[in-house]
């Protein structure tokens, strides 16, 4: 893979652009969705993509890999309602302390840990959010 540099750049030297605190505008847009996910309510990745009509699953992800710390993180999960790898257990105590709809595990699935109840938790965008009713505009 190549890079893009500027004529006088070297490997490992500070970018010829200073680096700004400002985050990209889609980035933006998905976390302003992300804080508008009801307590005990969760969006998928393509969920919000959709709802912003732009951009998709993994431009979502590739958002709240690197700035959804910021956010709440947890309500942003997979369409199979499978826990965050490496974030599981913090995960779950969001869940269980949010009321999130949670299906067991069986007992022969790996770590028993439970999935999201999808067809429960997940949330349209509208219905039961900050405004209850009325879908806030990004």
């Amino acid at each position: 893979m190549s890079e893009d540099r500027t004529s006088g750049d070297r490997p490992g030297a500070p970018p010829a652009t200073p680096v700004t605190d400002e985050l990209p505008v889609y980035a933006e847009r998905v976390l302003d969705v992300a804080d508008l996910i009801p307590p005990g309510r969760v969006m998928t990745y393509g969920d919000i993509a959709e709802w912003l009509g732009d951009g998709g699953p993994r431009q979502v992800g590739r958002v709240m890999a690197l700035y959804g710390s910021a956010v709440p993180w947890w309500r942003v999960v997979r369409s199979d309602g499978a826990l965050l790898p490496g974030h599981e257990l913090r995960a779950l105590d969001h869940y269980r302390e949010e009321g999130t709809p949670l299906r067991e595990a069986a007992h022969r699935a790996d770590g028993h840990l439970p999935r999201l109840d999808m067809r429960r938790a997940r949330w349209d965008g509208v219905t039961g959010g900050p405004d209850a009713g009325d879908k806030a505009h990004i």
